[in-house]
């Protein structure tokens, strides 16, 4: 006999964890068992609009499920993920995984003793122009990558590091294949107590370099990303999910290359990079279906968020360092 598919419950309804219930609820179907959230009002107006359940209490919705997805504010990230994972959840955790290496910690060796599965929600991982991009990636020896957007409140109680910059960190690291050796940053705040703006450039060991920079009070909406490698050249605009690829002709004559000039064209190939359509959040919630009911493998680990984190926090402790007079040391808001 199969076994029976894991049942599971979103925890947070706001205006990302909505997106889960819907998406989960499509999913998953009968086995989708509903939400809860700590703003009863809130978890009813979505309850009603998308014809789900919703649960009175955390421990209520835990009580009937095997698997959550946790869309609550990054502070309470640990806390509620180690109530999932006691009463026997596996759990998917939105980005950033958590506030500190402590606490990431904490959830991973009680999943791994608990035998349940962790995954982080790195959502540009599915990006239409990563996707596409992918098979062309070789050996990116230089990494660019510019995440602006105007301010949004949500997400603010913690930096931008941690709220829009680790998307990039964890990209780079995967596009890169190799760990983190050195960090310079600079940032400051402009808006809340918290970093509002970051640069950092990241030296990897295998002698790579990543400039990444994050901003929250931006005009307008940027999310860049430009490759370069031996093979070629890569520009990826992740907000459109397109991208090109340009690489040396296999046709060239290095002789007649250097006579005169040439236009670009005529020694350089131009491919457009293409991926099949599809919503990023779907992907990757599908993915955590497969995980949990054992088709697949987590694509994206606890150890995964948590390397994404440590390279976040040495930014900001570098920031810290460097402009100690410019940055709060309150604690995050709640």
């Amino acid at each position: 006999m199969a076994a029976r598919e894991a049942r599971v419950g979103v925890i947070g309804a706001g205006a990302l964890g909505q997106h889960h219930v819907r998406i989960l609820r499509d999913l998953a179907g009968d086995r989708f068992v509903g939400l809860y959230d700590a703003d009863a009002t809130r978890a009813g107006e979505i309850a009603a609009l998308l014809g789900v359940p919703a649960h009175a209490s955390l421990d209520a919705l835990l009580a009937t499920c095997e698997a959550v997805s946790i869309v609550v504010p990054t502070t309470a990230h640990h806390t509620v993920a180690r109530a999932a994972l006691e009463a026997g959840c596996h759990v998917f955790v939105e980005k950033p995984f958590t506030v500190t290496l402590e606490e990431a910690d904490d959830l991973i060796s009680r999943a791994r003793a608990a035998g349940r599965l962790i995954q982080v929600g790195h959502v540009e991982r599915v990006n239409r122009a990563v996707r596409a991009a992918l098979p062309y990636v070789d050996g990116p020896r230089f990494i660019e990558s510019d995440r602006l957007a105007p301010f949004n409140p949500r997400g603010s109680d913690v930096a931008v590091v941690l709220d829009l910059m680790i998307h990039d960190i964890d990209l780079v690291r995967t596009l890169v294949g190799d760990r983190v050796t050195d960090v310079k940053a600079t940032g400051i705040p402009v808006l809340t107590p918290q970093l509002d703006i970051a640069n950092a450039r990241l030296e990897f060991a295998n002698g790579a370099v990543a400039n990444v920079t994050a901003s929250r009070v931006s005009r307008e909406r940027v999310r860049k990303l430009r490759l370069f490698q031996r093979s070629g050249y890569l520009s990826l605009d992740l907000a459109a999910g397109s991208g090109e690829f340009f690489r040396m002709r296999g046709d060239l004559d290095p002789v007649r290359l250097a006579t005169a000039p040439r236009a670009l064209e005529e020694f350089v190939e131009r491919i457009p990079l293409e991926a099949p359509e599809a919503e990023p959040l779907r992907l990757e919630l599908a993915q955590f279906l497969d995980a949990i009911d054992g088709r697949a493998s987590v694509p994206v680990t606890g150890e995964d968020g948590r390397e994404a984190l440590a390279v976040a926090l040495r930014i900001m402790r570098e920031i810290e360092r460097t402009l100690p007079h410019l940055v709060s040391a309150v604690p995050p808001r709640a």
